[in-house]
């Protein structure tokens, strides 16, 4: 079973996020990357979009499907990773490092307490 970092929070939906102050780092875990199977694009939101928890931010396709990435908490994007659109491939191999999607500042920081931790994605995931 893949390796679920202990200091990342999960969404039900398979997006994990980082906290740092009032930034959120936001990407997918290595079971939805892996459920996908290769991934050939990546669409970003915009830098400045204000989003709400549980909205549709982000798109991820695979040679199987196209899947919507929610975002876990609600806030502003403060940054897109770029590296992603030339190299989508990198949701695959790293998708708790090189693959962060976006970056967020929070706008309700007390949304992070209805994300699961570790042992309850690990848990949801049959880990």
């Amino acid at each position: 079973m893949s390796n679920i970092p202990e200091q990342l929070r999960y969404a039900s939906s398979h997006e994990w996020i980082k906290v740092d102050g009032d930034t959120g780092t936001v990407g997918i875990s290595d079971h939805a990357q892996h459920e996908l199977s290769d991934v050939v694009y990546v669409e970003l939101p915009k830098v400045g979009a204000k989003i709400a928890a549980g909205a549709v931010v982000a798109v991820v396709e695979s040679v199987k499907a196209a899947s919507d990435i929610y975002s876990p908490v609600s806030g502003e994007v403060i940054a897109v990773n770029a590296d992603l659109v030339k190299k989508p491939e990198l949701v695959n191999t790293d998708p708790y490092g090189a693959a962060w999607l976006y970056k967020l500042k929070l706008s309700a920081p007390t949304e992070l307490a209805a994300l699961k931790d570790a042992a309850g994605y690990k848990a949801q995931i049959g880990g």
